[in-house]
């Protein structure tokens, strides 16, 4: 778990990642950048996170990589049924999935399992979606596409505390 005394630091870092030049993805790997704002809750303020990142795998085993702008690794998560990792400059800790490890890593559960089709603009085919407007409505979340062509992807949960995930995907290589 990042630690609050830590947090500041990697906020700054990973907030400056936004205005990165982007890197050309690896072959296999979904790469681009990333913010997270999570709104005010009784337990917490509100929080916002961004980073650069590598994702490669889906639902069932995969691994995301979030690095600061100059490419410094800040954080790795693996998975693989039953088991997720996160691996940062404090070591490496196990937890029992995704949603575990994303409620410890920033406070609140985020659809990881989720997040390789929705960054193809698709519906995790795992759960019941809905279509809507330019997107869709997945586990809570609404998924927009309207700027997919662009590269552009937001997902919103507006169930208490408000989460909001921005994703701005590099160019892919023709």
């Amino acid at each position: 778990m990042i630690g609050r005394s830590g947090a500041p630091l990697i906020t700054a870092a990973l907030l400056a990642a936004c205005a990165s030049t982007p890197p050309t993805p690896q072959p296999g790997w979904t790469s681009g950048r990333m913010s997270v704002r999570i709104e005010a809750s009784e337990d917490a303020g509100p929080r916002s996170v961004g980073s650069a990142f590598e994702l490669r795998g889906g639902a069932s085993s995969g691994e995301l990589r979030l690095s600061t702008p100059l490419g410094t690794r800040m954080a790795t998560a693996r998975w693989a049924p039953g088991e997720a990792l996160l691996t940062t400059s404090d070591g490496e800790r196990r937890f029992a999935s995704l949603e575990v490890l994303s409620r410890e890593a920033l406070g609140e559960a985020l659809p990881l399992a989720a997040l390789a089709d929705w960054l193809a603009g698709r519906p995790w085919p795992d759960a019941p979606h809905r279509a809507v407007d330019a997107g869709f409505e997945q586990l809570g979340w609404r998924v927009s596409l309207a700027r997919l062509a662009e590269g552009w992807i937001e997902a919103r949960r507006e169930a208490a505390p408000a989460v909001v995930v921005r994703v701005k995907l590099d160019p892919r290589e023709p």
